[in-house]
């Protein structure tokens, strides 16, 4: 089977590429020097050329605060180039599998959300998400739509290269003093184990997914973590959202149920760690 992924050199396209060629998937991966997906006669004639037997589209413009100040380009990426695509692959009758995020949730529920759960995005990044979600759901009839959240990876900024990076600076033998907000809850999922839940969903009916690491935790409880498994010592104390006020609004509580498919949070993290040691060995 021929699979087009979108936004290959990507945090989670990178890890999600070569997945895909062990499960023996004839991969092409794409970026946006092969075509603009804000474009809609290069996606389609792009795609027209190679006609995939699956596209997973994962480009998107991610950056939430800064998608408050222009939301014209993040609803173009976003939205747009997503209708782009999910138009030549449902009038191709080419299944789509779209990466969305827990974002789309305006985090009121007080307990995990469930796939069927109406969404009420609460930023800009989420209604421009949501906005793709209803493109994919409106022109294809075979289609996954896979939230995840929280995500870290070896090949992209994330929070967990930042504490660890914010816990070298200081001078040798002090211990660093950071506060991480401690009234936010979601599910942190590393790349890996969500490049292996797609490969592992194309396997299941059509429909909306969670794929994102099992448990809850708070970005507190995620650093707390991050320092135990690393052998840190730091001075690292909770606080809340209201304390580090910035452009796009959080959901306090994005908490999905991911039905099992993926590992606890922990678990993953424990084996990132491991393997980021041994690289730097």
């Amino acid at each position: 089977m021929k699979v087009l992924v979108t936004g290959a050199k990507g945090m989670l396209g990178q890890d999600l590429c070569p997945t895909l060629e062990d499960e023996g998937y004839e991969v092409i991966e794409t970026c946006r020097q092969d075509f603009d997906i804000t474009d809609k006669k290069q996606t389609s004639k792009y795609l027209a050329n190679v006609m995939p037997d699956l596209v997973i589209h994962c480009a998107a413009y991610t950056a939430v605060d800064k998608a408050e100040e222009e939301p014209e380009k993040a609803y173009l990426v976003n939205a747009d180039g997503t209708e782009n695509i999910a138009e030549f692959c449902g009038e191709k009758d080419i299944p789509l599998v779209y990466i969305s995020t827990d974002y789309v949730f305006d985090g009121t529920k007080n307990s995990p959300y469930k796939p069927d759960d109406k969404p009420n995005p609460i930023n800009i990044y989420g209604k421009s998400k949501l906005k793709g979600e209803e493109a994919v759901q409106k022109h294809c009839k075979r289609f996954y739509i896979a939230r995840t959240s929280w995500l870290y990876g070896h090949y992209g900024k994330n929070f967990v290269e930042t504490m660890l990076t914010l816990a070298k600076k200081v001078p040798d033998g002090e211990q660093p003093e950071l506060k991480v907000v401690n009234d936010q809850f979601g599910c942190p999922t590393w790349t890996m184990d969500l490049a292996g839940g797609i490969a592992e969903l194309l396997e299941k009916p059509y429909g909306v997914y969670h794929l994102c690491g099992s448990g809850e935790t708070s970005w507190y409880g995620f650093a707390k973590e991050i320092f135990k498994l690393a052998n840190i010592e730091t001075d690292l104390k909770p606080c809340e959202t209201k304390d580090f006020p910035r452009p796009a609004k959080r959901p306090l509580y994005s908490v999905m149920d991911n039905g099992k498919i993926l590992r606890n949070w922990k678990s993953a993290l424990k084996d990132y760690l491991e393997l980021r040691t041994g690289e730097l060995l």
